[in-house]
């Protein structure tokens, strides 16, 4: 993270300084993440309980726990595998399912006028 700090009067300056002193201090202060880990995994133990039962599955990261979606709720699920159905005309290694956002290639050529259609993939291909 980066603030410019050309633009700041020196009363904003000592603003922001007053501020992140504040801020570095409240951390300073905290139980360190190891402890309350330790202290969280302990009492879960002592319950009978796992932290994946509690929390649900790590995400390998080690960082926050995975949401789990409500049922009949779309949060959170996984689409299938799909093929692609358009290709870049320049560059066929570029391909597109139609799923999420468009690529770059795609909407830099549909702003010059081609149409989506124009990509589609041959199914005989």
């Amino acid at each position: 993270m980066s603030i410019d700090l050309r633009g700041l009067s020196a009363k904003e300056l000592s603003t922001l300084i007053t501020q992140a002193k504040q801020q570095q201090n409240k951390l300073a202060k905290r139980t360190p993440i190891a402890t309350i880990r330790s202290k969280i995994t302990k009492f879960a133990k002592a319950e009978g309980y796992t932290l994946e039962e509690l929390f649900g599955a790590s995400n390998g990261s080690g960082r926050g726990r995975k949401a789990v979606a409500k049922p009949g709720s779309r949060a959170g699920r996984k689409l299938g595998k799909v093929a692609p159905k358009y290709r870049n005309p320049a560059n066929p290694k570029e391909t597109w399912t139609g799923r999420g956002k468009q690529p770059r290639w795609m909407a830099a050529l549909t702003a010059k006028g081609k149409k989506p259609e124009d990509f589609l993939i041959k199914k005989g291909k």
